[in-house]
């Protein structure tokens, strides 16, 4: 505005001799001098050099304006005027100049709820140049414009500057950010098929509730992905195609913080699923690929011309188009183009139907050349082929490429997360497939305190390697120790004896235990056993373990009535075992998928000698379901995994199981027997609810021959270390196997936490029981907090 003013004024004071010029008059003088006026740090003479203007030159007005332009844009003042003085008649022009000052600094303050390193990324400003109001300006509005589009209408940001003692400046952008605007409600308008409840529903820009979870806040991102896909897919999945969103306006009272999201829609006709067609297959016909996988009609519709009459559903089409592509790629056809195309047609009765036809360029299936390993710096090669399902020569097959991966990570050796298979096609046509990993130490030399197996407050030191000499063979000592404990255990284990299918596993054990948990008094024992298996069927993920052990224990002490049922001075126990595990968990220690199942069958004494004649038979399945993924970037095994988790446990005991009491079952607590979370050890009995047991006892009817436990549990695998859940358990035990009844339970729910450290596994729980009762018998439900250490899972 300043220059506009001067170019206006100089034009009226120079276009006279201009004019004079034109008409042939004589011409103005030339400039006899400059002078700068107001200048203190920028040199009178870079300003002259500046203006463009040059002594002894006739200047127009539109040298003049080029002056000014010229000056202003130096970026050093925030004022310049050029004035004409006559000096005796002599012209003298002065250009006048009003210098910017400089910024020492600039800060931003207030800034909590949006990230203060955002807010500064919207500032333009540079500290050690003359201030730039414009873009000081321009920051100001670029910091509210953010916190606005993140909801917070009500936030105000102020510039102030404030003067140096050197003569610069310091600027600041204060904050007040108030509170982020709430959406009272939502209003929808245009929609005739749906009521607002029901797309209120679909969006996740909810209005506030009453309860904390729907605090209702403003996000202009929610708000966009709603509007682009949430709608327009929610429509699309009942038939709707041509929905759109014409407007949507936040309507806000910032002195509220309220605001009502008005959303203006389109919603076009419903579609019904016309003719259905397959061009371009070959090596599926459509019996396999239509019946498999087209969603609307049975496979004898396909190719017919005939209109189905189903309403449209985007989101099954789609799934049904990714089922066909994952089908080539897992037969080899990774070239495999399947095209999903959509024709809109009217027909005579007015009605709209959707033409579907899926496209096939099949290509040519692809072998596998090669796969290479790289990273693997200790672990052999060979651990980690045995862990991959595919090989060279095979076709490729995507399910098992992931499987390889998942395998691969389950061995828990490298880094995580683990980059997936890199893929690389050759010039004959086929794939090379490269996996890099990177080592872990494995390797764990522990020590500290302990607490579990009712013996109280210990201490442990451990030596434990998982993947010993490199070749995946596992290696344990462990010494506890305590005024309550001394115990000893070294095992050995090695998956693939002599490289071959055949596995292994010894281990030998010398312990004292004096129990605090249960008066169950002193006990002396020391054994050990050899397990061998061997895949069932060749089967990679089913095994068939044999075993034998060998036991001799000691009992003294103990309450009297334990000590009048249970005696041994001492007793042997000679076990053979037999049992049958299928493992096809995925993301261990802390699986996210998957499964895993055995049955396991053991003769005691009889034939075998020793004291005591039972057997035993332990059920134990789990079943793991994939629910969500947070963040990850799309990579396999990245981010935060959401899963659903169920597990069945039983266990039934026939015969006389004589001075090995502790091969009985006993319910309740995490550290000694079957766990059952919010309820004391040894609570549970056969007789029911024991309100006296726990830390100062347990009685000889404790201990049943047979159990059911279960557990419900959602959980968040943080990292590969790091698991949170929620939960609920419910459980017994039973005197008898005839007694066994799944549906007579004690039942208990809470939220826990594990963790993999360097001392190993440490989880904490805190259950409530529902089924607790006092010493009179009433009903007395109450929280229990559970520490776990060693392993868990």
């Amino acid at each position: 505005m300043v220059r506009a003013l001067l170019v206006l004024l100089f034009a009226g004071a120079l276009s006279i001799p201009a004019a004079a010029q034109e008409n042939g008059l004589p011409l103005p003088p030339p400039v006899d001098s400059i002078a700068v006026e107001g200048n203190s740090r920028i040199a009178s003479s870079l300003i002259t050099a500046m203006s463009g203007i040059t002594v002894r030159s006739v200047s127009t007005y539109r040298d003049i304006q080029r002056a000014i332009t010229n000056i202003y844009r130096s970026g050093q003042f925030d004022d310049v005027r050029i004035e004409q003085r006559d000096d005796e008649g002599r012209l003298v022009l002065v250009i006048i100049v009003a210098e910017r000052p400089m910024l020492r600094a600039w800060s931003v303050r207030g800034a909590s709820k949006i990230s203060p390193r955002d807010v500064r990324d919207r500032v333009t400003l540079r500290a050690g140049r003359p201030l730039d109001r414009a873009a000081m300006a321009r920051s100001r509005y670029q910091i509210d414009s953010m916190y606005r589009d993140e909801g917070y209408y009500a936030a105000r940001v102020m510039a102030m500057i404030d003067s140096t003692a050197d003569g610069g400046v310091d600027v600041v952008f204060d904050i007040a950010e108030g509170s982020r605007i709430a959406i009272a409600r939502v209003d929808v308008s245009g929609n005739t098929r749906f009521p607002d409840s029901d797309l209120v529903g679909a969006i996740a820009s909810k209005p506030q509730g009453f309860w904390w979870f729907r605090p209702g806040e403003y996000d202009e991102d929610k708000v966009e992905r709603d509007v682009r896909d949430r709608l327009p897919g929610w429509y699309a999945d009942r038939g709707y195609v041509d929905f759109q969103v014409l407007r949507d306006t936040l309507l806000t009272d910032d002195d509220r913080g309220k605001a009502v999201l008005d959303l203006t829609v389109e919603e076009g006709p419903q579609y019904m699923v016309g003719s259905f067609e397959i061009v371009g297959n070959r090596r599926f016909s459509l019996e396999q690929l239509a019946g498999d996988h087209f969603p609307f009609a049975t496979a004898g519709k396909a190719n017919t011309g005939q209109v189905i009459g189903v309403p449209f559903n985007r989101s099954e089409w789609a799934a049904a188009t990714e089922g066909v592509s994952n089908q080539y790629l897992n037969n080899g056809y990774i070239y495999a183009n399947i095209e999903a195309e959509e024709a809109r047609r009217t027909m005579a009765d007015g009605s709209h139907v959707l033409d579907l036809r899926w496209r096939i360029v099949e290509g040519q299936p692809a072998t596998i050349n090669k796969i290479l390993i790289l990273g693997n710096d200790v672990t052999h090669e060979r651990v980690i082929r045995e862990a991959i399902v595919v090989l060279p020569g095979e076709l490729f097959n995507r399910d098992r490429l992931i499987r390889s991966y998942q395998n691969v990570n389950n061995l828990g050796f490298f880094e995580q997360p683990m980059p997936f298979f890199d893929v690389k096609p050759n010039e004959a046509g086929d794939v090379d497939l490269t996996l890099t990993v990177t080592e872990k130490r494995t390797g764990n030399i522990n020590f500290g305190a302990s607490v579990g197996q009712g013996t109280g407050l210990g201490g442990f030191l451990g030596l434990e390697e998982p993947n010993l000499f490199g070749r995946g063979k596992r290696g344990r000592l462990q010494w506890q120790f305590g005024r309550n404990i001394n115990d000893f255990t070294l095992s050995y284990t090695d998956p693939a004896i002599n490289e071959s299918r055949i596995s292994g596993t010894v281990s030998v054990y010398n312990s004292r235990q004096r129990f605090v948990i249960g008066d169950l008094g002193r006990r002396q024992q020391e054994g050990g056993s050899l397990q061998l298996g061997l895949p069932l069927l060749g089967s990679r993920y089913t095994r068939v373990f044999a075993s034998y052990g060998f036991q001799r224990i000691r009992y003294t002490e103990g309450s009297a009535d334990i000590q009048a049922q249970f005696q041994c001075a001492p007793c042997s126990r000679s076990t053979l075992g037999l049992s049958v595990l299928r493992d096809v968990r995925v993301g261990l220690p802390f699986p996210v998928a998957g499964s895993f199942a055995s049955v396991g069958v053991e003769q005691n004494g009889g034939p075998l000698g020793g004291t005591g004649d039972y057997q035993k038979v332990d059920l134990d399945t789990r079943w793991y379901a994939p629910i969500g993924v947070a963040g990850g970037g799309g990579q396999v095994g990245s981010g935060i995994q959401f899963t659903l988790g169920l597990t069945a446990k039983s266990g039934f005991i026939f015969g006389n199981p004589g001075g090995f009491f502790t091969e009985l079952y006993s319910l309740g607590g995490v550290q000694y027997g079957i766990p059952l979370r919010g309820y004391d050890e040894f609570s549970i009995t056969p007789n029911g609810y024991d309100a006296f047991a726990g830390s100062s006892r347990a009685s000889a009817g404790a201990f049943g021959k047979a159990y059911a436990a279960f557990t419900v549990e959602a959980g968040a695998r943080l990292s590969q270390s790091l698991y949170v859940s929620t939960f609920f358990d419910a459980g017994n035990v039973y005197r008898t196997v005839r007694q066994y009844d799944p549906t007579r339970l004690f039942r208990g729910a809470g939220v826990g936490a594990a963790l993999i450290s360097p001392l190993g596994p440490i989880g904490v729980d805190v259950g409530y029981g529902f089924d607790k009762i006092d010493a009179f018998g009433r009903p007395a439900p109450g929280w229990q907090v559970h520490f776990r250490l060693g392993n868990f899972f």
